[in-house]
């Protein structure tokens, strides 16, 4: 008989009072069972225990019972854990105990069957622990990978092409006092010129001359210095120096009214002078800006003359067919640029797919017009069809029927631009300088939007401006669905700028009632119309109507993007803005990962890619498509 060793008496009070032994085996007698344990002081204890108080789980063995072996072959089926657990002092001894009572003497190292809804419990655990255990390493993965992404993205995102101070770590880690020194020394300067004026007033001439002498000495240790590290050695002393000059100035000289009174001066006075330079520098940039370097004035004029010595005049471009076919690819540009319109040309056409379906219209004045012909005569691209027109041979394109033509000749228009820069400085009259740019002056600026006029059997034309530069196929944009709109363009708001408000008078009601203020602005340079919805609505005369009511130049200044966001009002489509990428000729600080993924990139702005004035880091995306062997460029010394 198998007989239990409980862990401790307490067990034998814990046994289930309502087991049922005696009834399932009426034939075996209540016996006493001896019970030998160790206690948890390592004492041996002995307690007597009746059969009937043992649960009906226990199974009565004898060596002649034919059983016996039954029970050892269905124990035999029961699959062990392939996990045992430790065994307890109370198995041991419940072995041990069977052994004797059997009278077979077994192993004692041999462990014990395991009930089946025990090792079914077991093998559910195990099941869960492996399952839980899968599921950690599976998310674990996808951590990794998730950080890996994320890393891949920030990577892409650095800007590693920023020039000057650069780190990686957030602002709050750079150290604030990194130049407190640099601007000690330069408060210590005006604190000095404020006494020495005081001490002159007051013949104090040795303080005077000291005070002086301390500031130019200061003023050389500073010099272009924005740092602490870019000072010189011995500036922390020239500082220690001046400090106690200023010292003994303020306990002879010191009085709170007059600092207060002289200090207010000097700050009038600075404020003067950097407004002054400020409408320096702006007349000069806009100098700059319109003047025409002597590569750029050369090549037109070896152009005239080869093709009127070399009898170009009676050559015209192949492909006239295509002109006026609707179903082929129809690029407008307006421009008296002759290096910047074939940049544009090679630019496109290098990205383009399908050569024979592209055809470019060019529109120059009566003074480009041979140099622009002879140009593509000579440097025709492969495929495309090209068309050269004189903007003068225009005749419908008068005064009578044009509100800016007519503007541009009148008496106002001309004491604007003629006699405005008849004074006597740099700086009179120099408000709004942007405003007289000649360009205004020209018909090529306005022409856009006469396009149906210019182009009467075509029904969608892309738009190009001469300052910007082709990076991929752009053949895609004539399949965009307007949504009946006109203009298709790329919004140029952000947050509050670049909206309605920055380019109409709001003030006048003409604006205000018939506009929203925070209406989004678009960019002109690459724009593709619909000329069939362009007639449809009469867009040109709604352009003329409001052009016509700002001849006082009231509602707007000048220029074409005003009357471009009114007369397109709520008949623009927004286009991706990876399509148009602006800013080039203006902002040095532009995402270099957006300008590189752009189709278009745009040099809008005074630093044009063929000035000197351009942005060095950006001028490459432009001249990569210059023909720098082109003989005309060699002959008028337009190197890289």
């Amino acid at each position: 008989m198998h007989t239990p060793l409980y862990d401790c008496p307490h067990c034998i009070d814990k046994q289930d009072q309502s087991n049922t032994s005696s009834t399932s085996r009426p034939d075996v007698k209540d016996i006493d069972i001896i019970v030998t344990y160790s206690d948890h002081s390592g004492a041996v204890q002995v307690r007597s225990i009746k059969s009937g108080d043992l649960s009906a789980s226990w199974v009565w063995k004898s060596p002649g019972d034919v059983t016996h072996d039954l029970t050892k072959n269905s124990l035999s089926q029961i699959v062990h854990d392939p996990f045992p657990p430790k065994m307890s002092s109370r198995d041991i001894v419940e072995d041990s105990s069977n052994d004797h009572q059997s009278g077979v003497e077994m192993p004692q190292t041999q462990a014990s069957p395991m009930h089946p809804v025990k090792l079914k419990r077991q093998m559910l655990r195990r099941e869960r622990r492996e399952r839980r255990t899968a599921d950690l390493i599976k998310q674990e993965k996808e951590i990794d990978n998730q950080m890996q992404e994320v890393a891949i993205e920030r990577a892409r995102e650095l800007d590693t092409t920023v020039r000057g101070k650069y780190s990686i770590w957030r602002k709050e880690y750079e150290n604030p006092n990194s130049d407190s020194t640099v601007k000690l020394m330069r408060d210590q300067i005006i604190m000095a010129k404020a006494y020495a004026t005081i001490a002159k007033a007051k013949n104090e001439t040795m303080l005077y001359n000291s005070l002086i002498k301390h500031s130019r000495e200061s003023q050389l240790s500073i010099q272009e210095a924005t740092t602490d590290a870019e000072l010189h050695p011995s500036a922390l002393d020239q500082a220690k120096a001046m400090g106690h000059i200023l010292a003994t100035a303020k306990d002879r000289l010191y009085d709170c009214v007059t600092i207060a009174r002289k200090l207010r001066v000097m700050l009038q006075s600075s404020e003067t002078n950097v407004n002054l330079s400020k409408k320096k520098s702006s007349f000069l940039n806009q100098l700059a800006a319109k003047t025409v370097p002597r590569p750029l004035h050369c090549i037109p004029l070896v152009l005239t003359t080869d093709y009127h010595l070399r009898n170009y005049e009676g050559k015209d471009f192949p492909g006239k067919e295509k002109l006026e076919d609707p179903s082929l690819y129809h690029y407008a540009i307006f421009s008296d640029n002759v290096l910047a319109t074939s940049v544009v040309v090679n630019s496109t056409m290098l990205h383009a797919k399908e050569l024979d379906r592209h055809v470019f219209h060019i529109v120059t004045d009566k003074l480009n017009f041979a140099a622009m012909k002879m140009w593509f005569l000579v440097n025709a691209p492969v495929g495309a069809a090209i068309q050269v027109q004189n903007v003068d041979d225009f005749t419908w394109l008068n005064s009578s029927y044009c509100p800016v033509l007519r503007q541009l000749e009148s008496s106002r228009m001309i004491e604007y631009y003629f006699k405005a820069h008849q004074s006597s400085s740099l700086t009179a009259g120099s408000d709004n300088l942007k405003y007289r740019n000649p360009k205004y002056l020209s018909m090529l600026n306005h022409l856009r939007f006469y396009l149906p006029e210019v182009y009467p059997k075509l029904d969608k034309v892309l738009f190009l401006d001469d300052d910007i530069v082709v990076q991929k196929d752009l053949t895609p944009l004539w399949s965009v669905n307007l949504q009946g709109m006109v203009n298709g363009a790329v919004e140029t708001c952000k947050e509050s700028f670049h909206r309605f408000d920055k380019y109409l008078n709001f003030s006048n009601p003409k604006i205000s009632e018939n506009f929203d203020p925070n209406a989004c602005g678009w960019a002109f340079g690459m724009n593709i119309f619909d000329l069939r919805e362009w007639r449809k609505r009469d867009i040109t005369g709604i352009y003329h109507h409001w052009q016509e009511m700002n001849e006082d130049r009231t509602l707007w200044k000048l220029g074409t993007l005003p009357p471009g966001l009114i007369t397109f009002y709520n008949l623009t489509h927004p286009l991706e803005r990876s399509w148009h990428v602006l800013g080039l000729g203006y902002d040095p600080a532009l995402n270099q990962t957006e300008i590189q993924n752009a189709a278009v990139v745009h040099y809008n702005g005074n630093y044009k890619p063929w000035l000197d004035l351009a942005i060095g880091k950006y001028r490459s995306y432009w001249s990569r498509y210059v023909m720098f062997d082109n003989f005309y460029l060699q002959l008028c010394n337009l190197n890289e």
